[in-house]
């Protein structure tokens, strides 16, 4: 087992089987020594920085009916709620006096918000904002709203394909399919976003092999981030009665994430943060090196409610996360904190 790590530490690249291996046989011990390596590579490509990211959940709309997700269409007791234009830019001038150099603008799949409002309002963000990187996490569009957005100055965008294997991906989104997700995560990439993706740990129906077969579809994408958190079944949701993700296992995904995509940006989520106490120290020292703050007006982030006691960290309480990090060994950087692949010159180009 130690050599299929080291392998995997020196080439980035292992098997479908050798990664069911690893998973199937994985002790404490060697799990341990997995955590060390992916912490190692972390280090070895971005230091011991931990990249900070203002997020901004600008509306609970969504069109669509996620089997997991408590904004889903068809949940009746969303307390609805859709930021103007006004608030949005508000909330980003805020984060900005503070010192965040990422937005992060997340919502469900909000009619209300069409091609043109979207480019407006990134026009906008960047004309008051040039320094700083917008991240849009929107959901599936078009090939050509996607160009859009980007030549209208989106840097980055997430899109977490959720879980790689095609049945249960299409059981679990009625009225998607994956093969329209990874599409959309291809159309991103040939654009030329920093493009980000992901996936939810202790699925119903999940097991190593689909596991494996997650890693092996972001290896084989290669984005720039990756965001893997464990799923927290929502009481209003057709899985209210499955167990909550392991945040152990998560953990281990989060490392073998690493390992697979040595210079990908990967969060600490806050799902992850939400059943762990010390998931950030945890995540840190297993290889992430992203947080997530909350930049969200407080009358609505309550509403934002994708699963039950979200662990909301506000974007003040940066002495908080700087603590923490500092306790495992790592500092914040309020920068940018671009994928290396994607770093810019000085003068901005």
């Amino acid at each position: 087992m130690k050599k299929v790590l080291d392998k995997l530490y020196k080439t980035n690249s292992l098997s479908k089987d050798q990664l069911i291996y690893i998973l199937n046989n994985l002790d404490k011990s060697l799990q341990n020594y997995l955590f060390q390596l992916a912490r190692d590579t972390t280090i070895k490509i971005y230091g011991n920085k931990v990249f900070i990211r203002g997020l901004l959940e600008y509306s609970n709309h969504c069109k669509h009916n996620c089997m997991y997700c408590g904004i889903r269409r068809d949940n009746k007791n969303v307390d609805r709620y859709r930021l103007s234009e006004e608030e949005i830019l508000l909330s980003l001038e805020e984060g900005y006096k503070i010192g965040y150099k990422t937005f992060v603008l997340q919502g469900g799949e909000d009619l209300y918000f069409t091609d043109d409002i979207f480019e407006s309002l990134i026009l906008k963000i960047k004309k008051q904002f040039p320094d700083v990187a917008v991240t849009l996490s929107i959901g599936e569009r078009s090939y050509e709203s996607y160009d859009r957005f980007h030549r209208a100055g989106a840097d980055r965008f997430l899109l977490r394909h959720e879980v790689a294997n095609v049945q249960l991906y299409n059981k679990l989104h009625p009225g998607m399919n994956f093969e329209n997700r990874k599409n959309c995560l291809y159309n991103l990439k040939k654009i030329g976003y920093q493009e980000g993706a992901g996936f939810l740990v202790g699925l119903p129906g999940e097991n190593n092999e689909i596991l494996a077969e997650n890693l092996i579809f972001l290896k084989n994408l290669a984005p720039a981030m990756v965001g893997i958190g464990p799923l927290i079944p929502h009481p209003d949701t057709p899985l209210k009665d499955e167990k909550v993700g392991s945040a152990e296992k998560t953990i281990v995904m989060l490392s073998l994430t690493r390992l697979l995509l040595p210079t990908a940006l990967i969060p600490i989520t806050t799902a992850l943060n939400t059943i762990c106490e010390d998931g950030l120290e945890r995540g840190l020292m297993a290889g992430g090196n992203v947080v997530m703050l909350n930049l969200s007006p407080i009358y609505v982030r309550k509403k934002y409610e994708i699963y039950k006691n979200k662990e909301t960290r506000d974007a003040h309480e940066l002495k908080t996360i700087e603590e923490k990090a500092k306790n495992v060994g790592f500092v914040i950087d309020m920068g940018r904190g671009d994928n290396i692949n994607f770093r810019r010159n000085e003068d901005g180009k």
